[in-house]
């Protein structure tokens, strides 16, 4: 926000979480002020039972940055989730053609299943994927099923290039991330999110895919009166604590190689790196535009940011 007030940006959220409406307090979603005074994309763009994947959001985010270049802003994706960031910035999969019927009775038979049976259905079907979370792991069932393929045998054979290049900023207190979680969880209380869930669970169903949210099922066990407070935010914060630990993996491996830019938030002259970043970023946008509004294409479409 200190860097979309001062220059003309348009923030594409990157985040599974904060597509879902409703899902406001629990995803840190940006408020309705900050939504108002720059433009966001990604938000608020899913109904809480519908399931989400993320070539739906790669198509959201291509539209949203064609959108914010055509009106001569500078598009930020921001946001943790790996997954989205992967598919756009990295090759990717032309799906097959998957009847839609037979999809959704897939999907209702997967839905009902426990987490770790399907982990044990993957490490057969296909054990590369095996390790990840429930939504992929869903997934790659599903194309097992449906196709009689492994789902990363087909992110090879039926790869084609990234629509977009990425110029990295990474932002990590370090150390101090730990406190950051512990704090903004008791804020996230404080600010009413039981009262969120509360209403949430009038109208969306008990195995909606937006409820698997980190620490949606803690503040619905405290509202059933199975843990108090302070063991809800103690439980919530660990929860954080090991999804963190799970994005920093991600970055250091899957970020290996690329242009990435570290930057400490609290750490004295914060400001002049990221304007360093932007600037530079800024730059080879511009370049590979070559004046004409539109980005260069010279190699089967691809696009740079």
């Amino acid at each position: 926000m200190w860097l979309a007030m001062r220059r003309g940006i348009t923030i594409i959220c990157a985040d599974s979480r904060q597509v879902y409406r409703g899902f406001d307090i629990g995803t840190a979603k940006p408020t309705a002020n900050d939504q108002r005074r720059v433009p966001h994309r990604g938000v608020d763009v899913a109904d809480p039972t519908q399931r989400y994947s993320a070539a739906d959001w790669v198509h959201e985010a291509t539209a949203a940055i064609g959108e914010a270049i055509a009106a001569d802003r500078i598009p930020i994706v921001v946001g943790g989730t790996g997954f989205y960031i992967s598919a756009l910035f990295r090759p990717l999969w032309q799906q097959p053609a998957l009847d839609r019927r037979q999809r959704l009775g897939v999907q209702r038979e997967l839905d009902a299943m426990a987490t770790e049976e399907l982990r044990r259905w993957c490490h057969h079907m296909d054990p590369a994927r095996a390790h990840l979370g429930r939504a992929q792991l869903l997934r790659a069932i599903e194309i097992a099923l449906l196709t009689g393929q492994r789902l990363s045998d087909l992110h090879v054979t039926r790869a084609r290039p990234a629509p977009f290049r990425g110029s990295y900023l990474l932002v990590d207190p370090g150390a101090r991330l730990p406190s950051r979680i512990a704090a903004r969880t008791a804020a996230m209380v404080d600010a009413g999110w039981p009262d969120e869930v509360r209403a949430l669970q009038r109208d969306v169903p008990a195995d909606a895919p937006a409820w698997n949210t980190t620490g949606y099922d803690v503040v619905r066990a405290l509202l059933r009166g199975e843990v108090d407070r302070e063991s809800a935010i103690d439980r919530v914060v660990i929860e954080t604590r090991q999804y963190a630990k799970r994005q920093r993996t991600w970055f250091r491996h899957q970020l290996a190689g690329d242009a990435v830019r570290r930057l400490d938030p609290d750490a004295s002259g914060w400001q002049e790196i990221v304007d360093r970043w932007m600037s530079e970023s800024e730059m080879a946008l511009r370049t590979s535009m070559h004046g004409t509004g539109e980005p260069d294409q010279p190699e089967e479409g691809r696009r740079s940011r």
